[in-house]
């Protein structure tokens, strides 16, 4: 039998000791979330561990790869009920829940609330402290991002490139 991609990776997954679902015993001492744009592969591996998964959105218009569907279907409410067998949660990115016109936040969408009433998370990417990527309502201050989307937005995680200030925002606000 000829091994798949997804077979390698939870055997390397494994070999360092992640396992476990979410908030176990095993989960809580190596915390880890699997996550990919291709709904098929998240579905394969659900049959290989029960590490957390967590299925990427990306923009609404481009179909995804692997099950030939623009990505608008995967945050469909039908959709959300369907991956919640083989996911904790979806990683939309940052503009399918606030979108950004001329680098100002607009209103959200209802995204997060129909994800959270699918028993979902939420995790946006991606986070970044540069100023071109911050939207000019946080005043150049990752800090306000990030109190903005887990306080106000109410996700329940994100994807940061700066985990560092992401952690002393955690320090600080706990």
């Amino acid at each position: 039998m000829v091994k798949r991609h997804e077979d390698k990776f939870v055997e390397t997954l494994e070999k360092y000791g992640y396992k476990g679902s979410y908030l176990s015993e095993y989960w809580l001492k190596q915390p880890a979330f699997i996550q990919s744009f291709y709904p098929n592969s998240l579905e394969y591996i659900s049959n290989l561990t029960d590490l957390p998964k967590i299925l990427l959105i990306f923009n609404a218009t481009v179909p995804t790869q692997d099950a030939n569907r623009p990505y608008v279907d995967l945050t469909s409410d039908q959709y959300l009920d369907d991956i919640k067998n083989y996911v904790v949660g979806i990683g939309p990115l940052k503009d399918l829940v606030v979108p950004v016109i001329n680098n100002y936040l607009q209103e959200p969408t209802d995204l997060v609330t129909r994800a959270h009433a699918h028993n979902l998370q939420v995790h946006p990417y991606t986070y970044q402290n540069e100023n071109q990527f911050l939207p000019l309502n946080f005043h150049a201050d990752p800090y306000e991002e990030y109190n903005y989307w887990l306080n106000h937005i109410g996700v329940d995680g994100l994807f940061t490139d700066f985990t560092g200030s992401l952690h002393n925002f955690q320090d600080w606000t706990s």
